[in-house]
């Protein structure tokens, strides 16, 4: 286990002083109904579209890319729709990290967790295939109410907001593992415990095959999961999580483990990885991260950018 970030007196010097006040503003307006907070922060994403015009380029381009079949005026549409997401994104940061759990409760709804509870009965740990969809912070706050699992994270470098992300984090669940750290995960699987795992950006040409992810032919998708599936004893489940509509909260679809997995055939494993973030996208296309530069990594590193 990871040494979790400690309280530290050096958090009150004036340097953290603005980053405070941002947080106990955003605590304060965690308190109003779920439906105002998603209405503000729709509006929010909005703006803050207009403003970062380099993040806009890139979720146009990448809706380009993924759907060429759709015309321009749908995948702007698209992308609006996703500016509003966005927005909410950081709204649902605070429902995950400070909301009470009898508030998150009425906004949860899991199915499939038998397929955790068989895993685990079978003597199992379990690699939890997610997404990076927009709405994960709560996402990850409402599966740790069923059950409290383990998170593979990146430090931040401000120590004070990687005090604040960890312990928001772990609000429901156990504990954090460093993205480096991949001894501790495999432990970890080796223990039994759920282990979020999330292999659908764009990692560099280490550890990678070039594989299909929408048109995109060749797009570099991590190996890792096929590490920690071989490492470790355990089984590799996926997931489906989505926002509902009409102010419902968020739905957690558990699908059955991955059978025949790994299959010894990495193109083979990391394209099926591929094709289930593709269904999951396909859902609710709105909600997913486009703002990540997920094509980046060429097979030719001499190649143009996709993003020129």
């Amino acid at each position: 286990m990871v040494k979790s970030p400690q309280f530290s007196w050096r958090f009150l010097l004036p340097r953290y002083w603005l980053l405070w006040i941002g947080v106990g503003l955003m605590y304060l307006i965690s308190w109003l109904p779920y439906r105002v907070l998603m209405t503000l922060g729709a509006a929010l994403g909005k703006l803050l579209f207009k403003a970062l015009k380099s993040r806009q380029k890139i979720a146009r381009r990448n809706l380009e890319l993924c759907f060429p079949e759709k015309s321009a005026a749908e995948r702007e549409a698209l992308l609006w729709r996703n500016a509003e997401e966005s927005g909410k994104a950081m709204f649902e940061t605070v429902i995950g990290w400070w909301w009470p759990d009898w508030r998150v409760r009425r906004l949860a709804h899991i199915t499939g967790y038998e397929h955790i509870q068989q895993a685990v009965a079978s003597g199992k740990g379990i690699l939890l295939l997610a997404g990076h969809f927009l709405h994960l912070e709560a996402a990850g706050r409402v599966i740790g109410l069923t059950h409290p699992s383990i998170g593979f994270y990146r430090p931040n470098n401000n120590p004070l907001m990687d005090y604040l992300q960890y312990h928001g984090r772990i609000r429901s669940n156990k504990y954090m593992i460093g993205k480096r750290d991949v001894k501790g995960l495999i432990q970890a699987l080796n223990q039994q415990e759920v282990c979020f795992y999330l292999p659908d950006q764009d990692y560099g040409r280490s550890r990678a095959e070039f594989v299909p992810f929408f048109a995109v032919a060749d797009t570099a998708t991590t190996t890792g999961t096929l590490l920690f599936a071989n490492a470790a004893n355990c089984v590799v489940i996926p997931i489906y999580t989505y926002r509902l509509p009409d102010y419902r909260g968020y739905q957690i679809d558990i699908l059955p483990a991955f059978d025949h997995f790994p299959s010894g055939d990495d193109r083979a494993d990391v394209t099926r990885v591929n094709q289930w973030v593709e269904q999951a996208v396909l859902k609710n296309p709105e909600q997913y991260m486009w703002l990540h530069r997920r094509f980046k990594t060429r097979p030719d590193a001499e190649a143009p950018s996709l993003y020129d």
